[in-house]
C-alpha cells in the first residue's frame, strides 16, 4: 500500500493531498488565494509564489495529520512540474523534492492537465478506457482521446483564449468582481437566453480547434451598443445578466458541437469532463445529455476536485511511481509542457 503525498502550486491555489493506494483519497485541503489577487484583477506571480512559501508546508502538516499520518508513513511524494507560473511551480517542486530527500522515498514531477485528466478516476463511478477528455480551465481547453495513462492524443485546443480564460475576461469587461468566471455564470441564471444572439466561433467548419477571444469583444460591443441609451439600474443590471446568459450558452454549444464530434470521430462512448470550467452547472448537464442521446456515458470529479487541487496531484503521480517512474535528485519544472510528451504507462 502506497501512500503518496500530492502538492500542487501551479498558479493561486496552494492543493495538498495524500493518496492511499489501498484506500483511496486520505485528506486533501486547497488555500486559495483569491483575496490576495482580488483588489489587481487577476493573478499577480510574485505574490502567487510567496504565498505559496508561507502555505505550503503548514498545509502539509495539517493534512498529514488529519490523515494519521507522519512523515515516515509517506512512499513517496508527486508535484506539479508544470505547466504553470514558473515561480509557483518552483516552490512546490522545491519543497517536494527536498522533502523526499529527507524521508528517503521517490518523487515525480507531475503534469497538471494530467492531473485533471485523471481527476474523474477518484470517483466510485471510474471510466474504463479508452474515452474522451475535454479538458476546460482558466489556461487550457483541450479535447484528449486517451488509451491510457499516459497514452494521449491531442484531438483539438483553443487556438487563442482558453474558455476558462474567456469567462473570466469577459466578466471582468462587464465590470463582475474577480474571479469573474463564477460571477457571470451566477449572474448567466437569471438573464434572458432570446435576447441576444452570440455566434458559435468555429463551429461552421471541420475540426476539434477552439476559438473564444472573439466572443469576448462580441460580449463587449453588445454591452457598449446597448448602453448608448439612458438605462437605470435595474435595466443595466438585466442587460449584464442577458449578456451573460448568451455568452455562456455560446461557450457550452461550442464546447458541446466539438465534443460530439470527437465522439463520432474516435467511436469512444466514454467522456469525462474535468478542470476548473467542468464544475459550472449548464455544461454539466449539456454534457450528460448529449452522451445519453450518443449511447454512452459522461464523468466528471466532484466540485472540490474541478479546480486545482493536490489529489488529482497524488493520484496521477501515485500511477507513476506504481509503474516505477521516479526523478533523479536533479530537478527542473516546465511552464510550457505539452501532454503528449509524457510517457505511456
Amino acid at each position: 500500500m502506497m501512500h503518496i503525498l500530492g502538492i500542487e502550486t501551479s498558479c493561486d491555489e496552494t492543493g495538498i493531498a495524500v493518496y492511499s493506494g489501498g484506500k483511496g483519497l486520505l485528506a486533501h485541503r486547497v488555500y486559495s488565494q483569491v483575496k490576495l489577487h482580488a483588489e489587481y484583477g487577476g493573478v499577480v506571480p510574485e505574490l502567487a509564489s510567496r504565498d505559496h512559501v508561507r502555505k505550503t508546508l503548514p498545509l502539509i502538516r495539517s493534512v498529514l495529520s488529519e490523515a494519521g499520518l507522519r512523515g515516515a508513513d509517506i512512499d513517496g511524494v508527486a508535484y506539479t512540474r508544470g505547466p504553470g507560473l514558473v515561480g509557483a511551480l518552483l516552490v512546490g517542486a522545491a519543497i517536494g523534492r527536498a522533502l523526499a530527500w529527507a524521508w528517503q522515498v521517490p518523487s515525480v514531477g507531475v503534469h497538471h492537465m494530467e492531473g485533471h485528466l485523471l481527476a474523474p478516476l477518484l470517483e466510485e463511478q471510474v471510466p474504463e478506457f479508452p474515452f474522451v477528455a475535454l479538458l476546460v480551465s482558466g489556461g487550457h481547453t483541450q479535447l484528449v482521446g486517451v488509451e491510457g495513462v499516459g497514452r494521449y492524443q491531442l484531438l483539438g485546443e483553443s487556438l487563442d483564449d482558453a474558455a476558462g480564460e474567456a469567462f473570466d475576461k469577459t466578466a471582468k469587461l462587464m465590470g463582475l468582481p474577480y474571479p469573474g468566471g463564477p460571477e457571470l455564470a451566477k449572474l448567466a441564471e437569471n438573464g434572458d437566453p432570446k435576447r441576444f444572439k452570440f455566434p458559435r466561433p468555429m463551429t461552421d467548419r471541420p475540426g476539434l480547434d477552439f476559438s473564444f477571444s472573439g466572443l469576448k469583444t462580441f460580449a463587449l460591443n453588445t454591452l457598449k451598443q446597448a448602453l448608448t441609451e439612458e438605462l437605470d439600474v435595474e435595466a443595466v443590471r438585466r442587460l449584464k445578466a442577458d449578456i451573460a446568459r448568451s455568452f455562456e450558452d455560446a461557450v457550452v454549444d461550442t464546447l458541446i458541437i466539438k465534443c460530439r464530434r470527437a465522439v463520432h470521430e474516435t467511436g469512444y462512448k466514454r467522456l469525462i469532463l474535468a478542470g476548473g470550467v467542468s464544475a459550472n452547472r449548464r455544461l454539466r448537464e449539456r454534457i450528460k445529455a448529449v452522451m445519453e442521446q450518443e449511447g454512452g456515458h459522461a464523468y466528471y470529479p466532484r466540485p472540490a476536485l474541478c479546480t486545482d487541487n493536490g489529489a488529482m496531484i497524488a493520484y496521477a503521480g501515485w500511477q507513476r511511481l506504481k509503474a516505477g517512474q521516479s526523478e533523479p535528485m536533479q530537478f527542473g519544472v516546465r511552464p510550457r509542457w505539452p501532454m503528449e510528451e509524457l510517457p505511456a504507462l
